[in-house]
């Protein structure tokens, strides 16, 4: 049997549920940040962020945005040039975000975890002239400030936003961690060569004009991410990109409305699924966006009852966590009606649990990459979630499954091969990467790295990475980073690292060593090692499991096959079970 192509036989679009269009096309050819303005527009009265207690509207936001903007453009900021963001989920992460891409800017997010090796790589690879940075994240940017071009640095404070009392009583349990802690404080020494973010909103000049962008090849975006190849670099993505997929986003929620909807924003938008599906998506929408600068349990709980979010966007740790916890019961939850997650496989107990905790909420899993702005694929909201699928492909979302090894043949319904995807949220490039440019997207189709294979009525799952990317609740974790560090200790002759799946985290990490002769160590000494803040690693990249070897299985050239250790944990697995 011959099969058709993909391209040519969607059966996908009769599982559609209704209310979900095919397509949105056209596309409106606007810059990102006309999102926001539109929504000022429309809704200047409605709230578009609340934050501990203090409500901003959608006019106020713009009104920040727009002096914000007065303020990067006095700082020598013009189209083209990047602006990096050390930030957790806060006002100012929206304002300047929005301001950046107002001015035709390109926003460079930074995960506020990284270390200062992690930190360098990327601001110095996309040459960011301004970093924002949240005063408590200030030491690290100044240990690196010299090493990526010595950038003008803005600092805010949690507090900036906050209303009175809290922004008063705050600061006094900052310090007092800090002392306990033993992290110096103010965490800004007097006299540190730093801007301050309400001085300079105070003394901002005349509000600049937007700039005139070209939506389909003006860059708006860097997103850092493993690719295929496992070396940090940032996905380019597009004004386009960004505006084409807040709306596929929202077309997959039917009863969305228009400054109606409150979304529960704990997903970090430094990361492309918060941007996107928290961030973007409430703002196209004219949504309320509940922030969180962490996930808190109890500080999560206190927001859902307090601002009664409708969309709470996450992972399934998150909702684990909710869904175990005894405090949980003593909060109305009730207002949620609709979840998507992703970043890792969702057990249906976990789901189903959820819906009961909410009284009804319905809890999804989804699919995306970076590379593709990121959301590819959903279960329908309101039809049928298959189990242990990501999902349907979103309107004008192409999608193909090739032969891995001819990737000029389309394999047939039910075979196993590479997901490749076309639509509107392919992003641009790699930033100065052509060649691994032209690895990913080919004939306009971007191939994600990733074994998949489709069903008869469209609904596709992912059944393995080609690429050897490990994701801990949602972060990616390369295997050679932890490698390296793993080799550096004394008594390590080799080590290999994978990913092994966990219920809370979607996957851990764990290590194969093996000792130099005459060496003994244990599990814990190892990673006591790799959890040492001199060895460079965040928290989540640490292995949490270690197993002692004699030997490695390897090439003749003496290179570790990972995969045969995979397929050794998959097995022992399946005899467990």
């Amino acid at each position: 049997m011959i099969s058709r192509p993909m391209t040519e036989h969607r059966p996908w679009f009769a599982r559609y549920p209704e209310g979900v269009p095919r397509t949105l096309e056209p596309y409106p050819e606007i810059s990102a940040f006309s999102m926001l303005a539109g929504a000022a527009e429309r809704h200047p009265t409605k709230p578009a962020i609340a934050w501990f207690g203090r409500h901003l509207s959608y006019r106020e936001l713009l009104a920040e945005t727009e002096r914000f903007s007065a303020v990067l453009a006095g700082l020598g900021i013009r189209k083209g040039d990047r602006v990096g963001l050390v930030l957790p989920n806060s006002p100012q992460y929206v304002i300047a975000y929005y301001a950046t891409l107002r001015l035709g800017a390109i926003v460079v997010g930074n995960n506020p975890l990284y270390t200062q090796r992690e930190l360098a790589h990327q601001l110095r690879d996309a040459g960011c002239k301004v970093v924002i940075v949240l005063d408590q994240l200030y030491p690290n940017v100044a240990a690196v400030r010299h090493d990526v071009g010595n950038p003008e640095v803005v600092v805010t404070r949690l507090t900036d936003y906050m209303p009175f009392p809290l922004n008063v009583l705050a600061p006094l349990k900052l310090r007092r961690d800090a002392r306990r802690e033993g992290r110096p404080w103010p965490p800004v020494p007097e006299g540190a060569p730093v801007r301050w973010w309400r001085r300079l909103l105070r003394e901002a000049g005349p509000t600049p004009p937007a700039a005139e962008v070209e939506p389909r090849t003006d860059p708006a975006g860097f997103i850092y991410t493993g690719g295929t190849t496992g070396l940090a670099k940032a996905a380019v993505l597009s004004h386009f990109n960004l505006v084409a997929n807040a709306r596929q986003c929202a077309a997959w929620f039917p009863d969305l409305g228009d400054g109606t909807d409150a979304m529960m924003c704990v997903l970090p938008f430094f990361h492309s699924y918060g941007m996107t599906v928290c961030m973007n998506l409430s703002v196209h929408r004219a949504a309320k966006m509940i922030l969180v600068p962490r996930f808190d349990l109890h500080m999560v709980l206190r927001q859902i009852q307090k601002e009664k979010p409708t969309l709470f966007p996450g992972v399934p740790r998150l909702y684990h966590a909710l869904n175990e916890a005894p405090e949980t019961r003593r909060y109305d939850l009730r207002s949620i009606k609709a979840c998507l997650s992703g970043a890792a496989p969702l057990p249906l107990a976990v789901a189903e649990r959820f819906r009961e905790v909410t009284g009804g909420a319905r809890l999804v899993e989804g699919y995306g990459l970076t590379e593709c702005s990121p959301v590819t694929h959903a279960n329908p909201i309101y039809g049928r979630a298959k189990e242990g699928s990501i999902g349907l492909p979103l309107p004008d979302t192409d999608c193909k499954i090739v032969d891995l090894e001819d990737p000029d043949r389309v394999v047939p319904v039910g075979g196993e091969g590479e997901l490749c995807i076309r639509g509107p949220q392919v992003m641009l490039g790699y930033w100065n990467r052509p060649e691994e440019t032209a690895l990913v997207i080919r004939n306009g189709w971007c191939h994600t790295g990733d074994v998949a294979r489709m069903d008869e009525e469209g609904y596709f799952q992912i059944v393995d990475r080609i690429k050897e990317m490990i994701i801990v609740s949602g972060f990616n974790v390369y295997p050679t980073e932890v490698e390296q560090v793993l080799h550096r200790h004394p008594k390590v002759q080799k080590a290999a690292v994978i990913g092994v799946p966990d219920e809370v985290t979607g996957e851990a990490v764990k290590a194969f060593v093996v000792l130099k002769p005459g060496e003994t160590a244990t599990a814990e000494e190892i990673i006591d090692w790799a959890r040492d803040p001199a060895q460079g690693l965040a928290g989540y990249r640490v292995p949490r499991f270690v197993e002692f070897r004699d030997s490695l299985p390897e090439t003749m050239i003496g290179k570790v096959l990972r995969r045969v250790l995979l397929e050794e944990e998959r097995r022992k697995a399946g005899a467990s079970s």
